[in-house]
């Protein structure tokens, strides 16, 4: 499985050979440096540890510079793991680049969504309003919650006012459509999560790796 760790540049689009327009999401891709590798035997799973992104030593702790420093990588900001099945010939201290995608691999995106704040149903379920004349004067709330007798409670996943966005999101199948390795960029058709400047995980869909 291929994978990579990245920065969310911002959206644009391109232009195909046969004129149709792509909009696509940029990514500052790489280099990315694998500081450690987890097996079955010792960790339970397999995966690669990666760093991305760089910081000045001072922001980071004496642990986290002790960790870097045995795997030959320099500070970085941004770590994370990328599960795979096999390591291949991932070695520690290596430097990935975006040349491990190809235009039209499959990947899968994962970041932190953007938050929205406390929101209410219609913009966090979707709900229709109610109607704006004839004496109703609840335009935007959410109706009846539960009921009075039995069970006398509001049932456990009810879809209410609350916190919307923020949490880690995934977005799937999404299709590699440009790669410029000299500005270790990668273009990346559709949208993915978070803002401008949120970093993000890159990884080889699961279902590209049946075909």
């Amino acid at each position: 499985m291929k994978g990579l760790l990245g920065k969310k540049i911002g959206m644009s689009q391109i232009f195909m050979k046969n004129g149709q327009v792509v909009p696509v999401t940029l990514v500052e891709a790489g280099p990315c440096y694998v500081t450690q590798i987890k097996n079955g035997e010792t960790d339970g799973y397999t995966a690669v540890q990666m760093g991305f992104g760089g910081v000045k030593e001072k922001r980071l702790n004496k642990p986290e510079l002790g960790h870097l420093n045995k795997a030959g990588a320099p500070s970085v900001r941004f770590l994370a793991e990328i599960r795979m099945d096999q390591t291949g010939d991932v070695n520690v201290g290596q430097t990935l680049s975006v040349g491990v995608f190809e235009p039209g691999d499959i990947v899968d995106v994962t970041g932190i969504a953007k938050g929205k704040g406390f929101q209410g149903v219609i913009k966090r379920w979707g709900f229709h309003r109610r109607p704006m004349t004839h004496g109703h004067h609840y335009h935007r709330a959410p109706g009846s919650i539960g009921m009075a007798a039995s069970p006398s409670r509001v049932l456990k996943g009810k879809k209410m006012p609350g916190r919307m966005g923020g949490g880690q999101k995934t977005v799937s199948s999404l299709e590699v459509v440009r790669i410029e390795e000299k500005s270790n960029l990668i273009a990346i058709k559709g949208n993915i999560p978070g803002p401008k400047g949120g970093y993000v995980i890159i990884k080889e869909a699961k279902k590209s790796q049946a075909r």
